[in-house]
């Protein structure tokens, strides 16, 4: 998969794979597919979390309300949850 069959903003396109050119087109659209977590947005933009096995990171990955890739980048911050958390 590449980038021209993923619907992206502008500013994904012109902004965010320029300073992120690592960022790979299956490692997004897999996370949007299988997040290990999701958030709404009050401004209806969705958050999605998911895990890259090969660079050992948590990636959000920022989509408009119809799943247009707005942003991406690994997330320090993120932890998962256990089972045993509220």
């Amino acid at each position: 998969m590449d980038w021209n069959n993923i619907k992206t903003t502008k500013y994904f396109k012109e902004q965010v794979l320029r300073k992120r050119p690592y960022l790979k087109s299956q490692w997004c659209s897999d996370i949007i597919e299988k997040e290990l977590n999701k958030i709404i947005q009050e401004d209806g933009r969705i958050r999605y979390w998911g895990y890259i096995q090969e660079e050992n990171k948590y990636l959000r990955i920022v989509t408009l309300e119809d799943k247009t890739l707005h942003n991406a980048f690994f997330d320090r911050n993120f932890k998962e949850k256990s089972n045993n958390e509220v």
